[in-house]
């Protein structure tokens, strides 16, 4: 009979994103199996489980959080697919979000919300954060032409952190728009806006990163953040991992994953777009257009001379009521070919389109690829369902 690999997954159970990375290489597995996975509940950056010493095993996926866990994982002999970006030097091979796609969501969130000024708040204990930043910073640079500021507060106390925060936030122009490094690191944003007495969105528009839907829902305002595609990740990783086992030689490079796009919560409530009927008109879309909601719908809403609303709302956010109404419809369409097994009629019916062949053919011209295609290309694994009765 053929061995079925042994497999250890040391990947914390404690966040979303390593949870979605672990629902990826049960996709992969599923299709490619079968395994023998090892996976023991650990907190992020814990110790090396003792078992592993010994172990008979074939390969880890691992997130290598630090250099001792690296320098442990790499005595093991074994092959290792690493599924954190902490560390800057590459170890093993690496699969890992891409931070200049995530900071470009988020710039391009935050500047078609009106806003004019920028930060960033990261962590320096980690490459990714720091990567994050730097490409925010570029990409605010590029797109605006203007200056982000960029603010680590000393690790410590949680109060303490959130302290230096507020400070830091004082003395920043607003409106401003600030990019956290990570969900947990917006919470400190959104609680230090409140030591302050900051107003958010109005003030200040707070966006995070990965998606923990839970956590940001949790937040005071509900947090907005960059939504990556862990399942993917996690996907990729299997697959290579499943290479090196074959006795395939890696070589140890980074594998970035695109993210999908941004959820877009109240704390980026276009409460910063200086036209109040435009700001009133963005809400109405982002709350309606994955419903159908078409212009007619936004004056019926919003009541004001169509031309009123074209140039208002093109002199606010650089870009026409139609085509604004269109790029929300096709985010909420690539969130759930990626997030749903459901099939493409399916779709089109839950964002509005009245046919599948017309949801087809807008998809294929904004993006470049069919809605199947998409699917294929950023979640392995993935099949449609058929016909619901």
């Amino acid at each position: 009979m053929k061995k079925v690999p042994k497999v250890a997954l040391l990947i914390e159970t404690s966040n979303s994103y390593a949870r979605e990375l672990l629902h990826g290489v049960r996709a992969w597995v599923r299709e490619n199996g079968p395994w023998s996975l090892r996976l023991t509940e650990q907190g992020r950056g814990a110790a090396v489980p003792t078992w592993l010493k010994g172990w008979d095993g074939d390969g880890v996926i691992a997130r290598v959080e630090s250099e001792r866990i690296a320098r442990v994982l790499r005595a093991t002999g074994l092959p290792i697919i690493d599924v954190s970006a902490a560390l800057p030097r590459l170890a093993f091979p690496r699969v890992a979000t891409a931070a200049v796609g995530a900071a470009a969501l988020a710039a391009t969130h935050l500047l078609e919300r009106g806003l004019k000024n920028f930060g960033y708040c990261g962590d320096q204990r980690f490459h990714w954060a720091r990567q994050r930043g730097e490409a925010f910073v570029r990409t605010i640079r590029l797109l605006r032409g203007g200056k982000c500021a960029s603010f680590t507060p000393v690790p410590g106390a949680v109060d303490e952190e959130v302290g230096e925060i507020a400070r830091w936030l004082k003395t920043l122009p607003r409106p401003v728009g600030v990019l956290a490094c990570l969900d947990l690191r917006g919470q400190q944003v959104l609680a230090a806006c409140r030591l302050a007495g900051l107003a958010v969105p109005d003030e200040v528009a707070v966006i995070g990163v990965h998606n923990d839907e839970l956590l940001c829902d949790l937040c005071d305002p509900p947090l907005s953040s960059v939504i990556p595609n862990a399942p993917r990740a996690g996907y990729e990783a299997a697959a290579l991992l499943a290479r090196a086992m074959a006795g395939k030689r890696l070589l140890v490079r980074l594998h970035e994953i695109a993210p999908l796009g941004v959820a877009a919560r109240q704390s980026t409530d276009v409460g910063a777009v200086g036209d109040a009927k435009i700001a009133g008109a963005v809400r109405f879309m982002r709350d309606q257009a994955a419903g159908g909601a078409n212009v007619g719908d936004v004056l019926r809403a919003v009541p004001m001379a169509r031309t009123a609303l074209e140039r208002r709302f093109k002199a606010a956010l650089g870009t026409t009521p139609h085509a604004h109404l269109r790029k929300l419809r096709i985010e909420r369409v690539k969130e759930l070919l990626v997030s749903t097994s459901l099939p493409v009629g399916e779709i089109a019916t839950a964002t509005g389109f009245e046919h599948t062949e017309y949801l087809s053919a807008m998809f294929r011209r904004e993006c470049g690829l069919s809605p199947r295609e998409f699917r294929a290309q950023h979640r392995g694994g993935v099949r449609e369902q058929g016909p619901r009765k």
